[in-house]
C-alpha cells in the first residue's frame, strides 16, 4: 500500500460488513471490527480494482491463505479446517501476524480474483420467479445466468427445496430424490398472500457469463470457491460440495465475458426457440452505475428480439431501482436489512413491466414475499 492510498472507505466498508455479518458470523463480525481500525490490515485491500474492494474479498483471501497452512495456530477459529475455538482474546491478534505476515500474498490473491460467492441457498431465492417467468412463458425456458461463478444456480431445478411458512406448514417442491436439499424461511409481507410454487420446472439450455468463471476441475479455483464462503458457515460449505457434485455431473456452458458487451452473445448461445430467463443475483451490484443501466439497456434490446425475462435478485440500488425507481418501501428495506430485492421484469413495446415479488437475505436464508397485483 502506498502511503497516498486512502483507506478512509474501507474503514467505512469493514465497520459496515460488520453490522451485516452480525448474528450470522461471530468470526467475521469480530475481524471486521478490528480490521475497520487498523489502517494496515485494511490496507491490503487497495490491491484491488476499486469496485472489487470489499470485506469479503479480504477475507477470502485470508481463507484461502489459511487453507494452505492448516496447522496454523490461527485454524483454531476456522470451523471451515475444523477448528472448534469462539472468538477469543487472541483471535484479532493471531489472525493480524498471519495476515501481515504474508501481505504479500495476500495482495497477490486480492489483485488478482474478485469474490465469487456461488451461494447454492439463493437457489431458494430465485426459484419462485424463475417458476413464474415459465409459467408467464408457457413452458420450457432457458437458463443464462450472469454473474455466473461456476454455474452451480444454474441447475435449480434439479435441487429440491423446503420453505418453511407459518400460514401452512413446510412446503416442498422440487425433485423428490434431488441430491442438493436447500430449506429456507418464506414469510409473508403485510397484506401478501403465499405464493403457488410448482413442484416442477423444465429448463431446457443453461448458459453462464462471467468475468471468470470457475472450472470446478481446478483444484485452485475450487478452493477459491470454498475460500469465499465464510469460515464459520461450515453448513454452506457442505451444500457447496454437494451442488459442485451435481454441476461436475450436468455441466452448463460457462463463457467468459462482460455482463454488458458479451451479453449477447451469450444469449445467442440459449436455442432461439426457448423463451429466455435471463437471472443474476448479487453480481450486478459489482458493476459501476452507468455500466449497470449498460447491462439494462442491453436487456431492453435482447428482449426486442425474442421473448425474455430478467429474474434480478440484488440490493435495489443494485439494479431494481432502474425498473422499479421511486420504492422508497424497497430501499429502506435494503438498508435495514442488508437485503435483496427480487423483481420479475419482462418488456411490452419497449418498456419495462417489473414486479418485485420479495426481499430476500444475502445468503439464501430467508425470504419475504410481497403483496402482489391481482392477475
Amino acid at each position: 500500500m502506498g502511503d497516498d492510498t486512502d483507506t478512509a472507505p474501507l474503514l467505512q466498508k469493514l465497520r459496515a460488513f460488520a453490522d451485516e455479518a452480525a448474528g450470522a458470523s461471530p468470526l467475521y463480525e469480530h475481524l471486521a471490527r478490528h480490521a475497520a481500525e487498523d489502517q494496515e490490515v485494511a490496507g491490503l485491500l487497495a490491491a484491488a480494482e476499486p469496485e472489487f474492494r470489499v470485506p469479503t474479498l479480504l477475507f477470502a483471501a485470508a481463507h484461502r491463505l489459511i487453507q494452505a497452512e492448516p496447522f496454523h495456530p490461527l485454524a483454531n477459529y476456522y470451523p471451515s479446517l475444523g477448528g472448534t475455538y469462539g472468538v477469543d482474546g487472541q483471535t484479532w491478534p493471531v489472525f493480524r501476524e498471519f495476515l501481515l505476515g504474508r501481505a504479500d500474498q495476500a495482495r497477490k490473491l486480492i489483485g488478482t480474483h474478485t469474490t465469487q460467492t456461488n451461494e447454492v441457498r439463493r437457489a431458494a431465492m430465485i426459484y419462485p420467479a424463475v417458476a413464474l417467468a415459465a409459467k408467464q412463458a408457457g413452458g420450457a425456458v432457458g437458463l443464462l445466468e450472469v454473474g455466473t461463478s461456476a454455474g452451480l444456480l444454474l441447475n435449480l431445478d434439479r435441487y429440491a427445496y423446503w420453505y418453511q411458512t407459518e400460514q401452512a406448514g413446510q412446503i416442498g417442491v422440487g425433485p423428490a430424490k434431488a441430491a442438493v436439499g436447500l430449506h429456507a424461511a418464506l414469510a409473508l409481507a403485510p397484506g401478501a398472500e403465499l405464493p403457488v410454487l410448482p413442484k416442477k420446472l423444465t429448463v431446457r439450455a443453461r448458459v453462464g457469463l462471467d468475468r471468470r468463471p470457475i472450472d470446478l476441475g481446478d483444484e485452485d479455483q475450487f478452493a477459491w470457491l470454498e475460500a469465499c464462503v465464510w469460515a464459520d458457515q461450515p453448513e454452506r460449505l457442505r451444500l457447496l460440495g454437494a451442488a459442485a457434485a451435481v454441476r461436475r455431473k450436468h455441466p452448463p456452458e460457462l463463457l467468459a465475458g462482460d455482463a454488458v458487451d458479451d451479453l449477447a452473445r451469450a444469449a445467442d448461445r440459449v436455442p432461439a426457440e426457448l423463451p429466455l430467463v435471463v437471472i443474476n443475483s448479487h453480481a450486478v451490484c459489482y458493476l459501476s452505475e452507468p455500466r449497470r443501466v449498460a447491462y439494462v439497456q442491453e436487456l431492453a434490446r435482447l428482449a426486442e428480439r425474442r421473448p425474455l425475462w430478467w429474474v434480478c435478485n440484488e440490493g435495489y440500488r443494485a439494479g431494481p431501482h432502474l425498473v422499479l425507481p421511486g420504492r422508497a418501501d424497497l430501499a429502506d428495506a435494503d438498508e435495514a436489512q442488508y437485503s435483496g430485492v427480487l423483481v420479475l421484469t419482462r418488456w411490452e413495446r419497449g418498456e419495462p413491466v417489473a414486479r418485485a415479488l420479495a426481499t430476500t437475505a444475502p445468503h439464501g436464508q430467508r425470504l419475504t414475499w410481497l403483496p402482489q397485483p391481482a392477475g
